[in-house]
C-alpha cells in the first residue's frame, strides 16, 4: 500500500474525527469526577465547560504519566524500555504505517489496504482473524515512538484506534462480533492499551478530543468483559486478570472498583477449579500451565498496585507456588517442558525471565531460585523422579543437569481443548538431546483445510503410545496402579480404557537410573492390529534392524538411543510417516517406527521394549528372559535383562 493512498485516507479520517468527537456532557459519564486529582476537571464540568474539562483531564494524564515509565507489567513478554529498540519492533511499526500487519507470528505480513479492511481474512485460519483484533503492532508502534520520538507513529496509532472503533462497533454483525469482540481478544486489547496509552499520551498530537474518545472506547471494552467471560479454561483466567489490570490502571473510571472486584473473585474461584492438588493446571498443556502461573501472579501484582492484594487469600499464593514447583519437575535441562497437548518449544532466555519473575513473588523458595539462576544459587529440588499423580505427568530422572537421563510421560484424566488423545506418550532426554519429542501443535482452528492439518497432528499414532488399527484413542482417563521410586528402580504402571473393549496397560521401569523397559498390554475383547509407536527426532538418522527388531539413532557425537523389542513372539517392525512441529505453522518430517501384532481374539497381547541410551556408534547387545513367577496378567514382574554380558534381575509388582 503506497503512502499517498494512506495519506488521503488519513485526511478523510481526520475530518470524520473532527466531526464525530464533539466533547459533551455524556463524554464524562464513565469518569469518577470525585477521584483525587480531578478537581479541575470536575469544576469545569460542573460549569458546563466540557472542552476545558477534557483539557484538564488530558493535563492530569500527561502529568501522571510524566512521572512513571509505561506499565508493561502485564505484557505477554517482558519489555524493558531501557533497552535499545529491537529491529523486529521497528520493522513491525514501520510496516504498520503502511497498513501491513502481522496478526499471527506463524504467517507473514498482510496488506489491509489504505482504508483498513478489518474484516479481511487472508488465510482461513481463525487465529489470523482473531489475532488481527489484538492489534499487537500498536505496542511496537508505541515502543518505536518511545525510542525515536517520530510523531508519525503517534498520529497513525490515533487514526488506527479510531478507525478500529468506528468500523468494529459491538453488534455490527454476528460474524464480526465473533472475532472483534471475542472476550479473549477484548481482554488482550484492554491489557496492551495500557502501556500504549502511557507512551502516546505524551505526544503533542494527543489531544483532548482523542482522549475522550479513547477513554470511552476503553471503558466499553473493559466493561464488556465481566458479563462475557469464557466459561472455562485459560481464556477465563486471562480475561479476569486483564479486567483486574484495567481497574488498577485506570482507577479514574467509575467502574474501576467493580472491575477489580470481578477479576479477583473469578481468579479466587478458578484457581481452586483449574489447579489440581499436585499443582498442574487442568488443561494438561505445559505451555498453558506456565501461562497460568503468569496470569495468577500478574493479577496479584495488579491487586498490589490497587492496594487490594489482601483480597487474595494466602492459599492463592501457596497454590501458585506449588504450580511453579510442579512445572520445574517436568523440565528438561534446556528449560523446555514436553510438547504435550497444544505446546511448543520455548527459548531458554524466556523461561529464565519467567523464573526470575516468579522468584520476585517467592524470594524464600530455594527451588525457584535454583532455576532462576541456572543452578548458581538456591537448591535443586529434593527429589529426582516425580509423579504428579492427579494430572498424570510422571518424570523419571537421574539428574537435574546434563548428562541427565529423563523421561516425562503423560497418563492423564480427560483434558480440555488443548489436550490430545495421547495417554501414554512421552519424551526422552539424554545428555542435551530430546530424542523423542512429542508431535506438538501445527495449527489451532479454521476452515476445513486448517482443521484437517490440526487433526493430523492430534492423531494417537503420532504419539509414543499404543493404538488399535491406527485409530485415535477414544477415551483418555488413565488410572494409576503403581508409582514408586528408588535409586535402583523407578516404576510406573497405569491403565487407560483407550478403545471400546480394549484397555491399554503400560508399565515403565527405569532401571538403575540408566535405561527404560516399557511393558505394554492390550487387554480386552477387541480385535485388530495393535501398534506401539516410537517417534524420533528429525535429525536422528534412525535405522531399523529387522533381524534384531530394533531401531537405533546415528548421531556422530556418539550420544545415541537404541529401541529394541525384547519379546520372543513374532512382531512386525515398520517405518511410518511422522512429523514434528516446534512452532506454529512450521513442521519437519521425522523418522518413526511401530511394532505391530494382530490381536485375533480376547487374549492379551504384550509388547516388551527397551529404550537404552548409549555412547558411541555400536549399540549394546541386549537379551531378555522371563523368570519363573513372572506373570504380567497378575501384576508379577520377574525379569532378567542382559546388557553386553552383564545380567540384571528385576522383580516388582505392577498392581
Amino acid at each position: 500500500m503506497n503512502k499517498k493512498s494512506i495519506l488521503c485516507c488519513a485526511l478523510c479520517l481526520l475530518v470524520l474525527f473532527a466531526k464525530a468527537q464533539q466533547i459533551t456532557k455524556e463524554s464524562f459519564q464513565v469518569i469518577n469526577l470525585d477521584y483525587p486529582g480531578l478537581e479541575s476537571v470536575k469544576k469545569n464540568y460542573d460549569s458546563g465547560n466540557y472542552e476545558k474539562a477534557a483539557e484538564a483531564l488530558l493535563s492530569y494524564y500527561k502529568l501522571r504519566n510524566a512521572k512513571k515509565e509505561p506499565d508493561f507489567s502485564n505484557a505477554e513478554a517482558i519489555v524493558d524500555v531501557k533497552q535499545p529498540l529491537s529491529k523486529a519492533n521497528k520493522a513491525t511499526a514501520d510496516s504498520a504505517l503502511l497498513h501491513r500487519f502481522q496478526p499471527h507470528k506463524g504467517y507473514g505480513f498482510f496488506d489491509y489496504g489504505s482504508d483498513i479492511n478489518w474484516q479481511n481474512w487472508p488465510v482461513k485460519d481463525n487465529e489470523v482473524r482473531w489475532q488481527l483484533h489484538r492489534v499487537k503492532w500498536w505496542q511496537a508502534m508505541a515502543l518505536s515512538y518511545y525510542s525515536i520520538k517520530n510523531e508519525a507513529y503517534a498520529k497513525e496509532w490515533m487514526l488506527q484506534f479510531l478507525d478500529w472503533a468506528r468500523k468494529n462497533p459491538l453488534g455490527l454483525s454476528k460474524d464480526n462480533d465473533r472475532f472483534a469482540w471475542r472476550p479473549l481478544e477484548v481482554s488482550d486489547r484492554v491489557q496492551s492499551l495500557v502501556p500504549t496509552f502511557d507512551i502516546f499520551v505524551k505526544s503533542p498530537n494527543f489531544n483532548a478530543s482523542f482522549l475522550m474518545a479513547f477513554l470511552n472506547s476503553y471503558h466499553q471494552q473493559a466493561n464488556y468483559l465481566p458479563a462475557n467471560y469464557a466459561n472455562v479454561g485459560n481464556h477465563r483466567l486471562f480475561e479476569a486478570q486483564r479486567v483486574l489490570f484495567a481497574g488498577a490502571s485506570f482507577p479514574e473510571f467509575k467502574d474501576a472498583q467493580a472491575w477489580r472486584k470481578s477479576g479477583i473473585e473469578v481468579l479466587n474461584a478458578e484457581i481452586k477449579k483449574q489447579v489440581y492438588p499436585d499443582g498442574m493446571q487442568f488443561e494438561l498443556s505445559p505451555v498453558y500451565h506456565a501461562a497460568s502461573i503468569d496470569i495468577f501472579l500478574k493479577a496479584y501484582r495488579s491487586a498490589q498496585k490497587a492496594h487490594v492484594a489482601n483480597e487474595f487469600p494466602e492459599s492463592y499464593k501457596n497454590t501458585v507456588e506449588s504450580m511453579i514447583v510442579a512445572f520445574a519437575s517436568i523440565l528438561f535441562p534446556d528449560y523446555n517442558a514436553p510438547m504435550f497437548g497444544d505446546s511448543w518449544v520455548a527459548e531458554k532466555r524466556v523461561r529464565l525471565r519467567q523464573f526470575s519473575s516468579w522468584l520476585e513473588a517467592f524470594p524464600k523458595n530455594e527451588t525457584i531460585r535454583y532455576f532462576a539462576t541456572e543452578g548458581k544459587a538456591g537448591k535443586a529440588p529434593n527429589f529426582l523422579s516425580k509423579g504428579l499423580t492427579t494430572a498424570g505427568f510422571y518424570t523419571f530422572r537421574n539428574a537435574w543437569k546434563d548428562p541427565a537421563t529423563i523421561m516425562v510421560l503423560k497418563a492423564s484424566p480427560p483434558g480440555e481443548f488443548h489436550a490430545q488423545p495421547d495417554n501414554g506418550t512421552f519424551e526422552l532426554w539424554k545428555n542435551g538431546r530430546n530424542f523423542m519429542p512429542d508431535a506438538g501443535v501445527y495449527v489451532y482452528s479454521g476452515d476445513a483445510e486448517i482443521m484437517k492439518q490440526r487433526e493430523w497432528y492430534r492423531q494417537t499414532r503420532l504419539h509414543n503410545t499404543l493404538t488399535l488399527d491406527n485409530k485415535n484413542m477414544v477415551i483418555t482417563k488413565a488410572k494409576l496402579k503403581q508409582w514408586k521410586t528408588s535409586p535402583k528402580l523407578d516404576q510406573l504402571t497405569y491403565t487407560n480404557p483407550s478403545y471400546p473393549e480394549l484397555e491399554h496397560q503400560r508399565t515403565v521401569l527405569f532401571v538403575d537410573q540408566q535405561y527404560f523397559i516399557v511393558i505394554d498390554q492390550a487387554i480386552g475383547k477387541a480385535t485388530g492390529k495393535i501398534g506401539v509407536h516410537f517417534h524420533l527426532k528429525e535429525d536422528s538418522k534412525a535405522a531399523k534392524n529387522d533381524r534384531q527388531n530394533s531401531v537405533q539413532t546415528n548421531y556422530t557425537d556418539g550420544n545415541n538411543l537404541l529401541i529394541q523389542y525384547l519379546g520372543t513372539d513374532k512382531v512386525n517392525l515398520n517405518a511410518e510417516t511422522s512429523k514434528v512441529s516446534y512452532e506454529y505453522r512450521k513442521e519437519m518430517e521425522r523418522p518413526a517406527f511401530v511394532f505391530e501384532k494382530n490381536k485375533a481374539d480376547g487374549n492379551t497381547q504384550t509388547f516388551i521394549t527397551v529404550l537404552y541410551p548409549f555412547e558411541g556408534q555400536k549399540a549394546p547387545a541386549i537379551s531378555f528372559k522371563e523368570n519363573a513367577g513372572n506373570d504380567f496378567s497378575k501384576g508379577q514382574i520377574n525379569l532378567s535383562i542382559t546388557v553386553n554380558g552383564k545380567t540384571k534381575n528385576i522383580k516388582s509388582l505392577s498392581n
